[in-house]
């Protein structure tokens, strides 16, 4: 498929929905990143490298965009190449792509809790809105094959999520990632089993208490007997972190929390106001900033900027910047921002306040 391009192709894109037809941000990136047997490429990667993360948000964006058949090419891949064939019993490798020796496969075996998550949680409401039980099946073998792997006991916290089988625990405590943690996935999930309500207690309480700044970190540590602790040469929040903000704005009114949420992180939006432009780097300690993010970061805050009519103006400097400077067609992070951030603001998907999917093809986000 040729990719679509000019002034008329991204008045598409910037566009609201209209019932029963496509979404042309999500045409452009399965036509940019998408190859013909489903796996979402990393262009700036020189191993053509595919993660899950990819593939999980690919598949959320299939499921907004009502494409089965795009769904179901990238469930096959993610399926046949990152889990042995099955994801109920194999969480997904994060890593695959071309090795040193020119062979295509896993570079790292390693799972990622959060696509982990984003892989059930679109199979769940995929076979919920398409009326597929198998789909909600292996949505719910996924789920309870990730809470097995990934859910830890943290003392004093609860139960929290492990970014990872390898690496994030130590005899210390554990290294965490705020960006993980979606509450409106997690809500969702309670309705599959109420262990998922203890992690959203224990993800709530690290939002609010670990950003002393009112900046959300790329990584933070959950120490055993003292709690929090971001270290200062660790204390930076950039391209993870910017999800905090991203999430956040998405939950829907009357999700628990959101109202202390989004006033926990108004020093962001403060940061957005000083420039017009959100940064690329903050100390989340310290609560400097500096840079500027790319177009990605403006998309990725505007459902925040949305929470409150004051902040109706940064908003519409994110919008005009979005249009003025759109990303290039194959940048696979910034485009995946875009999806999300901009897809909310306009409407071709939102949550409920139990963490269901509402896609425009099926209903009004008004």
């Amino acid at each position: 498929m040729r990719l679509a391009s000019g002034v008329l192709f991204w008045l598409l894109v910037l566009a609201g929905p209209v019932r029963g037809e496509v979404w042309p941000a999500w045409e452009q990136y399965k036509a940019a990143m998408m190859s013909d047997d489903g796996r979402i490429i990393d262009h700036s990667s020189p191993r053509a490298i595919t993660t899950s993360e990819g593939q999980s948000y690919g598949l959320f964006f299939a499921l907004v965009a009502n494409d089965r058949e795009g769904f179901d090419r990238l469930l096959n891949w993610t399926e046949n190449n990152l889990a042995d064939g099955n994801l109920a019993t194999r969480l997904p490798a994060w890593l695959w792509g071309q090795n040193d020796h020119g062979d295509w496969g896993v570079l790292d075996s390693n799972n990622a809790s959060d696509s982990d998550l984003w892989i059930a949680y679109s199979l769940l409401e995929a076979g919920r809105l398409w009326q597929e039980p198998d789909y909600t099946r292996l949505g719910r073998e996924l789920l309870w094959r990730s809470a097995a792997q990934s859910l830890q006991p943290m003392r004093g916290l609860g139960l929290g999520l492990l970014p990872g089988n390898i690496g994030f625990e130590s005899d210390q405590g554990w290294r965490l990632n705020p960006s993980y943690l979606p509450l409106q996935l997690l809500a969702r999930f309670e309705e599959e089993s109420l262990i998922w309500g203890d992690v959203a207690d224990s993800s709530r309480k690290m939002l609010l208490e670990a950003a002393p700044a009112g900046l959300a970190p790329d990584w933070l540590w959950w120490h055993r007997e003292t709690g929090w602790d971001i270290p200062v040469d660790q204390s930076g929040g950039s391209y993870d972190a910017i999800r905090v903000y991203l999430w956040l704005g998405m939950l829907a009114q009357g999700a628990p929390g959101r109202e202390l949420l989004i006033e926990q992180y108004v020093p962001m939006v403060s940061q957005v106001g000083r420039t017009g432009l959100p940064p690329e780097h903050v100390d989340s300690l310290e609560g400097m900033a500096q840079g500027t993010g790319p177009v990605g970061f403006s998309a990725a805050l505007l459902p925040l900027l949305a929470a409150r009519p004051e902040w109706q103006p940064l908003l519409q400097q994110q919008l005009d910047r979005v249009q003025a400077q759109p990303p290039e067609p194959r940048a696979y992070y910034n485009n995946s921002l875009l999806l999300f951030g901009l897809g909310w603001h306009q409407g071709f998907y939102c949550f409920d306040k139990r963490g269901r999917l509402r896609p425009a093809w099926l209903s009004s986000c008004e």
